[in-house]
């Protein structure tokens, strides 16, 4: 089960998130089919996007994350929920790029890009959602969060985002610590942090290493004060019903032409890869109801 620890640090100064998220990571390559450098950018962002979510208020909000650099990997959407749920995709997943300095690790930054932005939606139903976005830094994720915490939300932050790939490409850990400056914080608490920081294991390691969230951050902060925990998981809120709502609304025209093409259809999801089948005989009962509606349009008009 993946995990999230939330609580405060050095007299709370400091607030932590730290998640364990190895499960949903790994189930997201499966459903996807990622090579480990596309399983790697994706698990980051859905690392960050389970602490993100847990900030929410309201089990109605949610939060979407677009990434897009114009990098081989082409678009990342991620979206956060309250209770702790996740989905997400990235448009190219077979994507394997290392550093060339360094073969055995993955370049995840390559592979996102860094000519475009990081976008965040966040749906708390109302009229409008409330969007920001800031340039990529680096493309590797953790760094690019720490950049939008600042200049969007002005909290100086640490992100700490991790995907540790197996030489079987399963998912063998990964995670985020997130640690941000509240207000009252001294320039002692930021010393502190900063010296965290600079002797930091990369965090898939330490949670490869120590499993635990909470066990983490009080190994980081001797006075942490958990405030709450959270199970995180991968859902998608999609099922068959829904895209039949939208497939119903197409134009008859386009509706008939899947009947006489491809005698039915089939719709997949791009959150979680889950397919749908709808034969010619559920088309068609929408093609009559375009037909029906438009005579009854018609009788209508010619009434008035």
């Amino acid at each position: 089960m993946d995990i999230l620890s939330r609580g405060t640090a050095l007299n709370g100064n400091v607030r932590v998130f730290c998640c364990r998220t190895t499960e949903l990571v790994q189930e997201a390559v499966e459903r996807h089919n990622c090579l480990p450098t596309a399983a790697a950018a994706l698990g980051r962002t859905l690392s960050v996007g389970c602490v993100m979510g847990t900030m929410l208020k309201d089990k109605k909000e949610k939060i979407e994350i677009q990434i897009d650099g114009n990098g081989p990997l082409g678009n990342m959407v991620v979206d956060a929920y309250y209770d702790g749920t996740v989905r997400g995709f990235v448009t190219n997943p077979d994507v394997e790029l290392t550093k060339d300095d360094n073969p055995q690790k993955l370049d995840v930054g390559k592979a996102v890009g860094t000519d475009g932005v990081l976008r965040v939606i966040k749906d708390m139903s109302m009229k409008r959602p409330f969007i920001s976005e800031v340039p990529l830094q680096t493309g590797e994720i953790g760094d690019d969060f720490a950049y939008y915490y600042m200049k969007s939300e002005q909290t100086p932050s640490v992100v700490s985002v991790g995907v540790l790939v197996d030489a079987d490409y399963s998912v063998k850990a990964a995670g985020a610590l997130v640690i941000q400056m509240m207000p009252s914080a001294t320039e002692r608490d930021i010393q502190i942090v900063e010296n965290i920081v600079a002797h930091l294991k990369p965090i898939s390691q330490i949670i490869d290493e120590m499993k635990e969230p909470t066990e983490i951050v009080k190994a980081i902060f001797e006075d942490y004060q958990e405030l709450a925990t959270q199970e995180l998981s991968f859902k998608c809120e999609c099922n068959k019903g829904k895209f039949a709502i939208v497939l119903s609304k197409l134009p008859k025209e386009d509706l008939q032409l899947m009947i006489d093409e491809d005698h039915g259809c089939e719709v997949i999801c791009k959150f979680c890869n889950t397919k749908y089948n709808y034969d010619e005989g559920t088309l068609q009962g929408y093609v009559n109801a375009h037909i029906a509606y438009e005579k009854q349009q018609k009788e209508v008009a010619g009434k008035a």
